[in-house]
């Protein structure tokens, strides 16, 4: 069955770190690229970074304090966040887009986990 399972939220203070685990089964990971997207309340869902085999990108709203990365045997991809501000505050969903190499336009998503909440404290 194909399933992404997310883990690691918690609520942090500001200028802490967490490091979320998007737990993949059910397909080869390196067919994939999979995405961390977070969604605030009252926001828009907004991608957060993508990791397909050497590639990767992030969002400028991230980037220089969240690090993806995966672990093949495990199935495994983890979004390290450091230096944690209040606007982060979200929920975090990982998601798997087949045949993607993180560059280019998105054109949808194959499958979603259910989310993990980070809260931020000031």
């Amino acid at each position: 069955q194909l399933q992404l399972v997310e883990s690691g939220g918690g609520l942090v203070q500001a200028g802490g770190s967490r490091r979320l685990s998007c737990s993949i089964s059910g397909f080869n990971l390196d067919y994939y690229a999979i995405f961390w997207f977070r969604q605030a309340p009252g926001k828009e869902r907004e991608e957060v970074s993508c990791i397909r085999s050497s590639a990767t990108r992030y969002a400028d709203s991230v980037k220089g304090r969240f690090t993806v990365s995966r672990d093949n045997a495990k199935n495994t991809v983890y979004l390290q966040m450091n230096s944690l501000k209040p606007e982060d505050t979200a929920v975090y969903r990982c998601a798997a887009v087949g045949g993607y190499y993180c560059s280019g336009l998105l054109y949808g998503i194959d499958y979603w986990g259910k989310g993990t909440l980070v809260t931020v404290s000031s």
